[in-house]
């Protein structure tokens, strides 16, 4: 049965959603509107440009008739990207774009597609010694559950945010939060996030993250014991001692193997927590946003009285943390308690490289997809072919034009830096879901063997005197040419 739509009303089959949409309007993702009675792309579809030395200029929008012809654009070095591009949805059809170009002598393939991605998320890498909250609790957006803390690495606080749990397995609430804060994340824009039993940050790709009100400076050198190895022979016979306060690892340098290589005296010291190898620690204090990582404001709440047998007057002592911003210098007294003086200069300048070689605290943004569902239909007509192919490096994945690592196993997951993408490379669609632009790379011959859609290949001319909704701006010289052909490897052959 025929469906009979209002007067000047058309549908949008871009997604599942199915938006009516009336003559000037656009749908609810805003990325397809009808004009004139045709259902058109509102966004450019953009196409790179393989810039031969930084600080190329912008081309123009090309919606203005008469201003710009394309002459002077070489099509070799162009990249169709999917952003803009349009989706595959019901997925039946072909991708909107199959694009051929010769490159090195080489005939090339690029399916060029938005997918609709209910099974995405980000990674939020934050570089701070901050501790952010406890692991496995509930990371929140606008009060509603997004994600949570996952494992720690050297040096950063990880959280891991959205998936189909939490965009369709939640409150719709929930899901519209979780979709929402995807997207300006992807997209560059800052965001708001509490930790439940942990701390209020803020945080955006590129920048530093915000802990509390506080923007953050530096990344931790290293644990405590890392920068006892470091730094051992910086402080051999200017100080007696050394404690570098560490949420997971604390350094203690006379106990140290690098101290005992270096022939430093014992001296007594005793510490909180539990004693790991010699010169570590572990568990000296609670996490937190003080001395280290941990919720301490004063380095002497986690050391014991002195060994009376072993330690001195006049001991010196040297507590610093592990990005250097806090530090304390000591002397026993006769009672063989610590006395505060003021830091040495000799000490000065270890606690400077100590914080010279802190790397800035940043927040990376890395987007994951799984591309493994009916998209690949977009590609060929068998989708394990397409997976395959992806398996053994025939097939580039790039996202945005930016290079994607693939996970290993099943399907095709994938993971990118949003910040080696082009702006605002993300949409949405209200059901909801994340739109990320894909591209699959390969040779002509291999695109013909996996079974391509080889009837709907344009050669790269013909998809560049398309001009209305083109923009073609320059590829960041840090990333990988999408379109150079893939190296042979033995596993290929």
């Amino acid at each position: 049965m025929t469906e009979v739509l209002p007067k000047d009303t058309i549908r949008c089959d871009a997604c599942p959603v199915l938006c009516y949409i009336k003559l000037g309007q656009t749908g609810a993702c805003d990325r397809y509107g009808n004009f004139n009675g045709q259902l058109v792309r509102v966004d450019p579809h953009l196409l790179l440009d393989r810039a031969k030395s930084q600080g190329t200029p912008l081309v123009p929008f090309l919606e203005s008739e008469g201003q710009w012809d394309g002459s002077f654009l070489k099509t070799k070095e162009t990249f169709v990207t999917a952003i803009g591009a349009g989706t595959t949805y019901p997925d039946y059809k072909p991708a909107p774009f199959i694009v051929s170009s010769e490159v090195e002598g080489v005939d090339m393939v690029t399916v060029v597609t938005e997918g609709i991605f209910s099974y995405c998320g980000v990674k939020l890498k934050i570089d701070t010694d901050r501790h952010l909250g406890p692991e496995r609790n509930l990371v929140r957006a606008q009060g509603e559950p997004v994600g949570h803390v996952t494992t720690a690495e050297y040096g950063s606080q990880m959280l891991s945010l959205g998936g189909v749990h939490h965009l369709t397995g939640g409150t719709k609430s929930e899901g519209r939060a979780t979709c929402e804060t995807l997207l300006d994340l992807c997209n560059g824009k800052e965001v708001a996030l509490t930790i439940d039993d942990g701390a209020r940050i803020s945080v955006a790709a590129g920048k530093p993250p915000v802990v509390n009100g506080q923007q953050e400076e530096r990344m931790r050198v290293g644990c405590g014991s890392a920068a006892i190895g470091m730094f051992a022979k910086q402080w051999f016979g200017k100080v007696d001692e050394v404690v570098v306060v560490d949420d997971h690892i604390t350094g203690v340098l006379s106990e140290h193997q690098a101290g005992k290589m270096l022939g430093v005296r014992e001296t007594g010291i005793a510490i909180q927590g539990r004693r790991s190898t010699p010169g570590r620690y572990f568990q000296v204090a609670q996490p937190g946003t003080g001395w280290g990582g941990t919720n301490i404001s004063d380095p002497l709440a986690i050391l014991k009285p002195f060994k009376t047998k072993i330690a001195w007057p006049h001991l010196r002592l040297l507590m610093v943390s592990t990005t250097g911003e806090h530090f304390a210098y000591y002397e026993l007294d006769e009672s063989l308690h610590p006395i505060a003086k003021e830091l040495p200069q000799q000490l000065q300048e270890s606690v400077a490289r100590i914080r010279e070689n802190c790397e800035p605290a940043l927040t990376t943004v890395l987007f994951m997809a799984g591309a493994g569902g009916s998209l690949r239909a977009g590609a060929t007509e068998n989708p394990v072919k397409l997976t395959d192919s992806v398996k053994r490096s025939l097939t580039r994945v790039t996202s945005g034009g930016a290079p994607a690592y693939v996970w290993p196993g099943g399907g095709i997951t994938f993971m990118v830096d949003v910040s080696r993408m082009p702006e605002d490379a993300f949409g949405y669609v209200p059901t909801p879901a994340l739109v990320a632009p894909i591209e699959f790379t390969l040779k002509k011959t291999d695109y013909a063997a996996l079974g391509g859609h080889m009837d709907y290949v344009r050669p790269l001319d013909d998809v560049m005197r398309e001009k209305q909704r083109q923009r073609q701006l320059t590829s960041l010289p840090e990333n990988p040419w999408p379109l150079k052909p893939p190296t042979e490897s033995p596993h290929n052959k």
